[in-house]
């Protein structure tokens, strides 16, 4: 476990996770995969672990009866993912690892909802598919090496 920084798109929401796991894991659910635009890959923080440095810019929408979901009002970047409802989880909150400044050395140890996600979800690079560099994008998209990552 370590101490981790991150934020939103744009900069306006930013947050520093203490104790943070390396274990993350990914929700194939129809809300996560909306949400997200493909599965939610997180990783699960202690609430008294994280600290936003201002919460001016970080909305937040109770997205069923039972979990709310955070992000930036001024990007629309989705911060977290937090049990509202009194349970064994609801003292945490999963944090995408999108939104990490360094979302290296995680180890995926879960998936849930696998029997609705879609089967078109692969990304370990063996069913076939091209897989591209920074570098190679930048190269074939001119337009990228311009812009900020």
């Amino acid at each position: 476990m370590s101490m981790r920084t991150g934020g939103c798109m744009c900069g306006a929401v930013r947050f520093t996770a203490r104790e943070v796991p390396t274990q993350v894991g990914a929700c194939h659910c129809e809300m996560c995969r909306r949400w997200t635009g493909s599965a939610l890959i997180g990783v699960t923080v202690a609430l008294e672990n994280l600290s936003w440095e201002d919460e001016t810019h970080l909305g937040r929408i109770q997205s069923s009866d039972w979990a709310e979901r955070g992000f930036c009002t001024r990007c629309g970047s989705g911060m977290f993912f937090r049990v509202t409802m009194a349970s064994d989880y609801s003292g945490d909150i999963e944090l995408p690892l999108g939104v990490f400044d360094d979302a290296d050395g995680f180890k995926m140890t879960n998936e849930i909802y696998i029997d609705i996600k879609p089967d078109s979800f692969a990304y370990d690079g063996q069913s076939g598919h091209k897989l591209m560099t920074r570098a190679e994008c930048h190269a074939k998209f001119g337009v990228l090496a311009e812009t900020a990552d």
